[in-house]
């Protein structure tokens, strides 16, 4: 049986750039499967914002998040990626999360050089720890998956950027693949030739974050490729879509009492159940049901 992990690096070998999207719940798994997207993600923002309604700064823990890594992996076998913020803790508390990452069904996750007191990488005032403390989670999280599943894919994410410059975090980024990581997460990048230092400098592919109304502009797929990005990710653009419909719809109806004018902004009853499958599993229950009463 071919593993998440193994799918995921199927998945980046046969695309320039894969592109990686945010689905922030099973159901948005079976929707950009639908469409045809090759890898998804679940972000620890959108966890923390949809499952819990809290800010992302770190108030969210490993089982918080591989209940909706299960949920999502239970009902969608397209490889996922995980944001696992900073790992929970030290060396065994990553290497745990390696573990219950892969036991819950991901490809992936990634990992950031923030302290444990993290920041959304696109607002100010990020702390980071030490390289050597951020490889000690690396080589703790290379270790724990070849434990289990040597495919598992071990992306590093460095936000120093922001923080300390474009030269210290490629140095960083260099020494994070040394302590084993598969691929580089370079956040909020401003320019396509900053991407195209992090790419001639890394022996690991580099990801992009796309994300709206961050730091990094909205570069397409063409143009982040012409710099050597491998993989785009776009964390949250259908969750952002969805919760815009959703405050339209509540608005609509305290406002006028009716949803009649936002009908055309809804998914209707078909295609709900077109997505799910839903006749299928009538079709079964059925046949089921009337097996019981022929006995």
């Amino acid at each position: 049986m071919t593993s998440a992990g193994k799918k995921f690096r199927e998945a980046l070998k046969a695309s320039s750039p894969l592109q990686i999207v945010g689905t922030i719940n099973a159901y948005q798994a079976l929707q950009a499967t639908r469409v045809g997207h090759k890898a998804i993600y679940l972000s620890g923002g959108g966890i923390a914002n949809a499952s819990y309604g809290l800010p992302d700064l770190g108030m969210t823990m490993i089982e918080d998040v591989c209940i909706d890594v299960r949920r999502i992996t239970s009902i969608c076998d397209t490889p996922l990626i995980v944001d696992a913020d900073t790992g929970w803790g030290h060396a065994f508390n990553v290497a745990r999360t390696v573990k219950e990452f892969i036991r819950s069904g991901a490809a992936g996750l990634h990992i950031e050089d923030q302290v444990a007191a993290k920041r959304c990488g696109h607002r100010p005032n990020k702390e980071l720890v030490s390289t050597e403390e951020m490889c000690d989670r690396i080589r703790a999280a290379v270790d724990a998956k070849n434990q289990l599943d040597p495919d598992f894919y071990i992306i590093a994410r460095t936000d120093a950027h922001a923080s300390e410059g474009q030269a210290a975090a490629i140095a960083r980024a260099k020494a994070y693949v040394e302590a084993g990581a598969d691929a580089i997460f370079a956040e909020a990048v401003h320019t396509l030739k900053e991407y195209k230092e992090f790419t001639d400098a890394m022996s690991v592919p580099v990801l992009a974050n796309i994300t709206e109304f961050g730091a990094t502009p909205m570069f397409t797929t063409e143009e982040l490729a012409s710099v050597g990005i491998d993989m785009v990710l776009y964390p949250l653009s259908a969750f952002r879509a969805m919760n815009k419909a959703a405050l339209n719809v509540y608005q609509e109806l305290k406002d006028k009492g009716t949803q009649e004018a936002v009908l055309d902004t809804m998914q209707t009853r078909m295609e709900l159940y077109d997505m799910l499958n839903y006749h299928a599993y009538e079709q079964k229950m059925d046949e089921l049901f009337s097996k019981g009463k022929a006995k």
